[in-house]
């Protein structure tokens, strides 16, 4: 008898492993397009998101035009002369920019020695593989993401405690975020 409640309730717990990130995806998707319909003002769900999604693609081909550029550094240098809302407007594009675009930054992944004597190694990222314009030609700085957070810290570390790991960025920034337990692999 007890074998077959605790099969039940094993059965109950991997069904609720595979349902609830389903479920909690689908409805953080569905209240994400309504409250978006509902600010502005459209009577068919997912329209809104389909012209924002639009929108930022135009947005997209136009940044890659030269004449567009023009305008986007002069506005970058607009902003840039704003004091606090040069904080937050380069803080944020610089944040995108490391995750898309041309200048991805968490695209290389290390393992760092971070006490020999105990052998503790922490995953992270180069971010500034060189440092030499401030006098620390030796030191590179590592990011090291939280796990299940957005947040991280950053340490510069000397180049010989830095290993290159041989695994893409997105496989490493996944096991990091997951606690490691989501493992290396890609999907």
């Amino acid at each position: 008898m007890r074998s077959v409640i605790g099969k039940i309730v094993r059965y109950f717990f991997n069904g609720t492993l595979f349902i609830v990130p389903l479920l909690a995806t689908v409805y953080v998707i569905i209240e994400a397009f309504r409250w978006l319909d509902s600010r502005l003002n459209l009577p068919y769900p997912g329209v809104g998101f389909a012209i924002i999604l639009t929108a930022i693609t135009l947005f997209g081909y136009f940044t890659t035009n030269f004449a567009f550029q023009t305008f986007s550094n002069w506005f970058d240098h607009l902003i840039n002369r704003i004091p606090l809302v040069k904080l937050i407007y380069s803080a944020v594009k610089d944040l995108l920019a490391a995750f898309v675009g041309d200048k991805r930054k968490f695209n290389k992944p290390v393992l760092v020695t971070v006490n020999k004597e105990n052998t503790i190694h922490r995953i992270g990222f180069i971010t500034q593989a060189d440092l030499s314009e401030i006098g620390l030609p030796e030191m590179v700085v590592v990011y090291f993401p939280q796990s299940y957070a957005f947040a991280g810290d950053h340490f510069v570390v000397s180049r010989e405690n830095v290993k290159p790991l041989d695994i893409s960025g997105a496989a490493a920034m996944k096991f990091i975020v997951s606690g490691g337990i989501s493992g290396f692999r890609e999907s």
